[in-house]
């Protein structure tokens, strides 16, 4: 018997987000899936890459209630986006690969729901630029329904010589087809802007709450 579900909102959201979250389960990824170095040799998409550095540890494996457990936790929990702009609903006792979010994009007073589906879970020792590191990494992609087409990952990663800890973005996009010509619109003039300032607040926001709680942890 399957456990029972405990939906989270990331934000408050309207009541029709919560009905919508439902029908994502049925739903398919709206694209074929491509590497990110692939996607930046193709015109068609647009890609990014963003990094910040979080609070370092000590050299070694991952610290418990370290910087990179703390910002592993705000991962998983999706507090790393900006409420202001994205909320999200999801399944907490789902697993997170696997899981379905259904992502309330917010500008400009107007609402859209923006169905994902994590995958790509990987918690464990990697290596980077020829150095060991842990690194705990997932991607969503989009589904059916939503604005556009595309993935985007997440990591935190340690490097187990010196203790640094980085939070990375990779994306890689493109508009979905829309019937209605003012969304097409709106995505047209204001969709990038609001991608990019995405971007920046989920970096700061990392930043941000993994030194609280670390300052919280030790006061």
């Amino acid at each position: 018997m399957s456990a029972p579900r405990r939906l989270v909102q990331t934000a408050p959201v309207p009541a029709w987000a919560l009905r919508a979250y439902d029908d994502l389960h049925e739903r398919a990824v709206n694209f074929e899936p491509l590497g990110w170095e692939q996607a930046a040799a193709d015109p068609a998409w647009q890609v990014d890459r963003r990094q910040v550095d979080l609070p370092s540890e000590a050299p070694g494996p991952p610290q418990s209630r370290g910087p990179f457990e703390v910002a592993r936790r705000l991962l998983v929990s999706y507090e790393v986006a900006d409420p202001a702009l994205v909320r999200a609903v999801y399944d907490e006792q789902a697993p997170l690969d696997g899981r379905d979010l259904l992502l309330v994009g917010r500008f400009f007073g107007l609402r859209f729901p923006m169905g994902v589906r994590i995958g790509g879970v990987v918690d464990g020792c990697d290596e980077v630029d020829g150095r060991s590191v842990h690194r705990f990494a997932w991607h969503y992609r989009t589904l059916d329904g939503h604005l556009e087409r595309g993935q985007m990952d997440y990591e935190v990663v340690k490097f187990l010589d010196d203790g640094h800890v980085e939070f990375r973005i990779a994306a890689y996009s493109q508009r979905a087809a829309n019937p209605n010509p003012i969304v097409r619109a709106g995505l047209a003039l204001f969709g990038r802007p609001t991608q990019l300032r995405f971007y920046a607040r989920a970096l700061q926001r990392m930043q941000t709450l993994t030194a609280a709680e670390l300052t919280e942890s030790t006061a």
